[in-house]
């Protein structure tokens, strides 16, 4: 049953394989930057510093907030209805609607708006920072697992030009032409050829690995990349990629330096709004209100009476005596509770004014420390722009280096294998001693694994250049 199942697990196996999505750079690219933790705290960064801007761009419009109470009061105290004096407790309620607007503050808000948008601007521009340095980082990833898989195929090649030469070998060491020795070495030598490709594929599985780490996808996923051919990676002329016009560039199109630049006209900006804080502010303001007490009353029905003051005796006749007019007698009740607040309702509206004489040195302070933000922020973008300087023409320097570098390395794989061409064809006639055949192919190994390298160097080395000028890594 095994030896049935064996052919068909395989089939379905390396479909699966076949069918299985390859990555390109631009895929790998735009996943990490979905799901990169550092990208999306940058983004809440830039989400707080939207919050503050809208904060500043609300305070400029009126306050308004409205107050109700209800309590019990007891002892001596002042009825809030009638402001009389008063030893009996009563339940009170009362409602406040109070509003106010700052009207001149010597532009300290529109200078904080102004700080603010400029800060909002260069959390946006943080985001984007981070969003290259992290396609930087997975384009390099990227290159390492093609330069790892380049050595695997050149192990595979090396291993396949090994064992042709040990069955050729074999057929001569038959005939009795060669010694066994021979054979020996080159079983030897195809051993150590083997395990270097092991080496070589474990190298590529595990550079995977890390790339799949970089992207944040689970590792017991399915997943493998394109390979293209690192002869096809477009790179530009070196001639267009000289360093002052890169620098140029540079300086307009990263978003460090835009936000160093952002960040140095904000904190200017909150310089102004700083120092309106040291001078008066006038506001407008207004309230509307109204009280209820439960012991406050009002008259609700009146008499008029004339009663007798009393008797007198006149000639031993009584004779009642009556005022000269009648007067009022009010009947008192609970006043209403909406009635209450009626009679109770009162307004306010006025202009304020407020000079900060002194308030422990803060806001003088606090001008002075915006002073010496701006002068921090100042020292931060030159120290950026001359390091940025500097990097560029390093990466010129190096990317010559690189295409000098593997223009040797292509010379030296001619050479060596012009010299290994010779060196078989003198084994093959019996002229060349095994050892020397072995230490040729070394060294032709040797020269393509340099140009391999150096191959891929130059790539990265052109393409970091092309990075500096802020159009991003193109593969």
């Amino acid at each position: 049953m095994t030896r049935i199942l064996k052919p068909f697990l395989l089939l379905l196996i390396g479909a699966n394989l076949s069918a299985q999505e390859k990555w390109d750079l631009r895929k790998c690219v735009d996943y990490a930057l979905e799901h990169n933790i550092s990208v999306r705290q940058s983004d809440l960064q830039a989400r707080f510093s939207e919050l503050a801007l809208k904060q500043s761009k609300l305070s400029q419009y009126p306050s308004l907030n409205f107050n109700g109470n209800v309590g019990y009061s007891s002892g001596r105290n002042q009825d809030p209805t009638n402001f009389s004096l008063i030893t009996t407790g009563y339940w009170s309620n009362s409602y406040s609607l109070q509003s106010g607007v700052e009207l001149f503050n010597w532009f300290s808000k529109k200078n904080t708006i102004a700080g603010n948008t400029l800060d909002l601007e260069a959390a946006r521009a943080g985001v984007d920072k981070v969003k290259n340095d992290i396609s930087l980082n997975v384009a390099v990833a990227y290159l390492q697992v093609l330069l790892a898989r380049e050595q695997v195929n050149l192990g595979k090649i090396q291993v396949s030009q090994t064992a042709k030469q040990l069955e050729s070998t074999r057929l001569q060491v038959e005939r009795g032409k060669l010694p066994e020795l021979n054979a020996a070495q080159l079983e030897s030598q195809l051993a150590t050829d083997s395990a270097s490709l092991v080496t070589s594929e474990s190298n590529a599985a595990q550079l995977l690995l890390q790339l799949k780490a970089l992207l944040y996808l689970d590792a017991s996923l399915p997943f493998d990349v394109a390979t293209p051919p690192v002869d096809l990676i477009p790179v530009e002329s070196l001639a267009d990629l000289q360093p002052e016009a890169v620098y140029a560039l540079a300086l307009t199109n990263l978003p460090q330096q835009k936000v160093n630049d952002l960040k140095l006209k904000s904190s200017l900006k909150l310089v102004d709004a700083a120092r309106g804080a040291m001078y008066p502010s006038v506001s407008l303001f207004g309230s509307l209100g109204s009280t209820y007490n439960n012991k406050a009353q009002e008259a609700k029905s009146k008499s008029t009476i004339n009663p007798p003051l009393g008797k007198v005796n006149v000639g031993g006749t009584d004779y009642q005596v009556y005022p000269l007019q009648p007067y009022d007698v009010f009947t008192y009740g609970s006043i209403n509770y909406f009635d209450q607040l009626n009679q109770n309702f009162r307004q306010s509206v006025g202009l304020s004014i407020s000079v900060p004489l002194f308030n422990n040195g803060n806001a003088r302070i606090a001008w002075e420390r915006s002073k010496l933000t701006v002068q921090q922020y100042q020292l931060t973008k030159d120290q950026d722009n001359q390091t940025l300087k500097q990097d560029v023409y390093k990466a010129y320097n190096d990317a010559v280096a690189a295409i000098q570098k593997y223009n040797a390395n292509k010379k030296a794989v001619e050479t060596a294998q012009v010299a290994y061409d010779f060196a078989q064809k003198r084994y093959d006639l019996g002229l060349l001693s095994i050892y020397e055949l072995i230490t040729s192919q070394t060294t032709l190994l040797q020269a393509k694994t340099n140009l391999l390298y150096s191959q891929y160097d130059y790539v990265f080395k052109m393409k970091l250049l092309e990075f500096y000028k802020g159009q991003g890594i193109k593969l």
